[in-house]
Parts: structure tokens; C-alpha cells; sequence
């Protein structure tokens, strides 16, 4: 399953992506789901994602630990075991041309909602929401940061308070997509050792791209931090909504 060119590909994506997330704290999940649903079966590539962002942003969190607010990361985390209570009563397995194109429309359903009702993590139990919708996006799309962007975006958080919060909190969402798929797997038991090898060795490379970002973080403004992550995530919605889509049309076609 794992030849040398996809190692190389992995170690690649692992390092980038994460580096990536590391900057705006999202938009890297996503191209990573992209490269994992290219070479794997949705509920593997769910499972390889998860492990690898579990890696990432328990790193991110760690160092930027002084910032994260630990009232939000809770409550977020009560939303997403409900969610994964929810879904465990269903074995749910997505399409691959659903999970491109709902990742696609993600960035523009969060930020289509209009500022007078804009959500903001901070207040109430919106972070309960968010986690509870951020758990279902999870085990749906395999993703959770553009749409949860959308409860981030509008707070007065700081960069480095945004980017701390999230992370830990993603922790949490992407264990419950771990527990949720890992149960739907069913390889024969000599791959299963292999499998976490390599899931190992691309949790290494994504703590390497997180720590090379902390720089860039530091020398980013609020400002740039908030204008470059809509549009970061805006470019990587129209590759995967238009991915989603021709796949759909090829297999109509066939």
C-alpha cells in the first residue's frame, strides 16, 4: 500500500500542511484530506488525517500554550462527544465526490453568514455549538477549520489566542474522527501494524512543519493573520468544490 514515492508524498504533505495550519490554523487539513482520499479509502484516509492533525495541533497547542483558553477547548470538546454519540449509532461512510465537495463549500457557507449574527466562540455555549457541528463536519468531510472559521474569525482574540484555542480544541474533534472510523477499518491484522508505522512516521513531519511556522507567526500582524486566512481558505474551496464536482460528472459520463 505504501510505496516509496507515497512515503516521500507523505512525509511532503505532513511537513507543508502542517506548516500551513501552523500559520492561519486551518487551510492545511484540508490540502491534506485532498492528497489522503487520492491514495487511500475514505475511512483510512479519515483515520491517517486524524492521527496526523492530532500530532500537529497537540504540538501547536503546546507551544503556544500560554494562550489557549481552556474554558473554550472544554466546551468545545463536551460538543464533539456528542456528536460521535450521535453518529456512533450509524456506520456512515461518505462518498469521496461528497467529502471534496462539501470540504469546497465549507469556506463559503462560514463566511456568508452576515456580521449582525455573526457567532463568536467566546460567548456562551457557542463553543458547545461549534463543537457539536464541528464533530459532525469531522466524520462527514473530514474536516472541521472552515466552517469553524466562522466562530473564530469575528472574536477579539489574537492571533496567537486564535491559533492556540483552535488547535487544542481540534485535538478533541479529530480523536472523535479517529475513534469513529478506526472502528469501521477492517484490514487484514498484519497491515494494521504497518498502517500506525506510517502514521507515526507522518506525525513526526508534522510537528516539523509546525514548529518551523511559530517564526512566521511571530512576525504576522493581526491584520495580515485575519485578511490571508479568508482568502487562503477561499482559493482551496474552489480547487476541492471543483475536484468534487468532476468527479461526480466522470462517473455520471461512465
Amino acid at each position: 500500500m505504501f510505496s516509496l514515492p507515497i512515503l516521500v508524498a507523505l512525509a511532503f504533505m505532513a511537513t507543508v500542511t502542517s506548516f500551513i495550519s501552523g500559520i492561519f490554523g486551518m487551510a492545511g487539513g484540508m490540502l491534506l484530506i485532498g492528497f489522503l482520499l487520492m491514495v487511500l479509502p475514505v475511512p483510512v484516509a479519515m483515520v491517517f488525517h486524524g492521527v496526523i492533525q492530532i500530532a500537529a495541533n497537540s504540538w501547536r497547542a503546546w507551544l503556544w500554550r500560554h494562550h489557549v483558553k481552556w474554558s473554550v477547548v472544554l466546551k468545545f470538546g463536551s460538543g464533539s462527544a456528542a456528536s460521535l454519540i450521535v453518529f456512533s449509532f450509524f456506520d456512515f461512510v461518505p462518498d469521496k465526490a461528497l467529502v471534496l465537495m462539501v470540504v469546497g463549500l465549507t469556506p463559503f457557507a462560514a463566511l456568508a453568514v452576515p456580521q449582525r449574527i455573526a457567532p463568536d466562540i467566546e460567548r456562551g455555549g457557542q463553543a458547545f455549538v461549534a463543537g457539536a457541528i464541528g464533530g459532525a463536519m469531522q466524520l462527514v468531510a473530514g474536516i472541521t477549520g472552515p466552517l469553524l472559521d466562522i466562530f473564530y474569525v469575528r472574536t477579539g482574540m489574537t492571533r496567537q489566542t486564535n491559533i492556540a484555542t483552535k488547535a487544542a480544541a481540534q485535538v478533541l474533534g479529530h480523536l472523535t474522527k479517529v475513534a469513529y472510523f478506526g472502528v469501521l477499518i477492517a484490514n487484514p491484522a498484519g497491515r494494521d501494524l504497518e498502517q500506525w508505522l506510517v502514521m507515526a512516521y507522518a506525525a513526526c513531519f508534522a510537528v516539523l512543519g509546525t514548529t518551523l511556522s511559530r517564526s512566521f507567526l511571530d512576525r504576522m500582524s493581526d491584520h495580515q493573520f485575519y485578511h490571508w486566512t479568508r482568502r487562503v481558505i477561499l482559493a482551496i474551496g474552489v480547487v476541492y468544490l471543483a475536484q468534487g464536482i468532476w468527479l461526480m460528472v466522470t462517473r455520471w459520463w461512465m
